[in-house]
């Protein structure tokens, strides 16, 4: 997963059809994808995870490939949940420290259940190898 700090950030601009911010209201299965690059999914605050639905069904449901962005609230131990629903970037907050969050992924090197990303479980993706 891409951590960017919240300077590098820039939303989505006015017109440009290749960056879309959907609100967290808004239904993922309605949301035109043609010519979409990035979806921007927005985190008002650590208790609403709208945007973890949103993210798995942008991903298994409709297929897309595109870049998939956590905006708002983003704390570093949602990071991993955040990535096996299909995130593949997050703004981290203002003085949060890369390297913590970055730490997060090593604390976790695997997992037994299928997620978004990999479908496959553990013991099924062992089995075909």
């Amino acid at each position: 997963m891409k951590l960017l700090a919240a300077q590098d950030h820039q939303p989505p601009a006015e017109g440009d059809a290749r960056a879309v911010a959907l609100p967290n209201d808004a239904d993922a299965l309605a949301l035109p994808l043609d010519g979409v690059e990035r979806v921007d999914l927005h985190f008002p605050s650590f208790t609403d995870g709208r945007a973890f639905s949103q993210a798995f069904l942008l991903r298994r449901r409709r297929g897309f490939t595109g870049e998939i962005r956590a905006t708002g609230d983003v704390l570093i131990d949602q990071l991993v949940q955040m990535q096996r629903t299909g995130f593949s970037s997050a703004v981290l907050r203002e003085g949060v420290d890369a390297a913590d969050a970055q730490r997060q992924f090593e604390r976790f090197p695997g997992f037994y259940q299928g997620d978004a990303v990999n479908p496959q479980p553990l013991f099924a993706a062992r089995a075909a190898a």
